[in-house]
């Protein structure tokens, strides 16, 4: 169901005046579809930015339920991480598991239990980090969307990690892999879902955001000292907190078809100067990151940074 964006431009626009880019009709409410694909917005173009900005400021319309599946068990959300291409030497293979580690019971997740599903189960403040693989270029350097399913099947099928209805599987990919479907011209992660072996597996492609810094980081340095995975850091935490509550395109979203993270997307709330000079927003563990909003389910629903 997820279908490419339109030009960064258009896509800014979209968001802008609360309509859709791309996605498909849903007749029985004109509503739109989500693509699962955030948008990409280029740091030389500022004027994107405040439009992005603009737009969550003035937003009046509210998140709907679909009522689909939304990721409420009791354990919270599990994550995989397959390292796609090479990353031999590269300090996001650090970074990232920290993260992900110190996510779960952070101020910042915690704006994900304000949505719930059809039994009015709400999502739990608990991200695990289950497991994590590597794939040296199974699939080549350029991937297809398909591809990118092929290289979750190949993680699962091997028992380099396990099939796991509870989880998002995130590949990874290094800075000189591509998605040709739009990496870094329309977007610079996404995220969707797939039957295999008959278990709905929810899983995400987020690339180094090096390859593109100017369209995939909101700043060409960042808090952690590599700015290719500290960009890539905040789409990261954008494609988790859609899969959590629009896992397969009928949960959440806006009848726009923004999901929450998309409604936020590249804006980031109060910042603060990290210790090497870069920009950062939030302290998870002994880190610091720019990570963009998330958007809080209520009836004077916001784009913020804690809940």
């Amino acid at each position: 169901m997820r279908q490419a964006l339109t030009v960064i431009a258009t896509a800014a626009l979209a968001l802008a005046s609360a309509t859709a880019s791309a996605g498909a009709i849903n007749s029985a409410d004109q509503e739109m579809r989500p693509t699962g694909k955030g948008f990409a917005v280029p740091e030389t173009r500022p004027e994107m930015l405040e439009l992005a900005k603009k737009a969550v400021k003035t937003a009046t319309a509210q998140i709907k339920y679909h009522s689909g599946p939304v990721m409420t068990a009791s354990t919270g959300v599990n994550v995989y991480l397959i390292w796609y291409g090479n990353w031999s030497g590269n300090t996001g293979t650090t970074i990232v598991p920290d993260f992900v580690n110190h996510l779960g019971g952070s101020p910042y997740f915690n704006i994900n239990t304000t949505y719930y599903d059809a039994s009015n189960n709400y999502i739990k403040n608990i991200v695990t980090l289950k497991g994590q693989t590597t794939d040296s270029y199974s699939q080549g350097t350029t991937l297809t969307d398909a591809k990118v399913f092929s290289v979750v099947k190949s993680a699962i099928s091997s028992g380099a990690l396990p099939k796991d209805a509870n989880a998002v599987y995130f590949v990874l990919t290094s800075n000189d892999v591509n998605e040709s479907s739009g990496f870094c011209s329309q977007y610079c992660g996404w995220h969707t879902n797939g039957t295999y072996s008959s278990t709905t597996i929810k899983y995400s492609f987020v690339g180094d955001a090096s390859r593109c810094i100017s369209s995939c980081a909101a700043q060409s340095s960042g808090p952690n000292g590599n700015a290719g995975v500290d960009g890539m850091l905040s789409v990261f935490a954008h494609e988790l907190e859609e899969a959590a509550t629009d896992p397969t395109g009928a949960g959440w979203y806006f009848a726009s078809g923004n999901e929450n993270g998309d409604q936020c997307a590249w804006t980031f709330g109060t910042e603060y100067t990290a210790a090497n000079g870069a920009k950062a927003n939030m302290k998870l563990g002994t880190r610091d990151y720019l990570i963009q909003q998330n958007w809080i389910r209520a009836t004077s629903g916001k784009c913020a940074l804690s809940y």
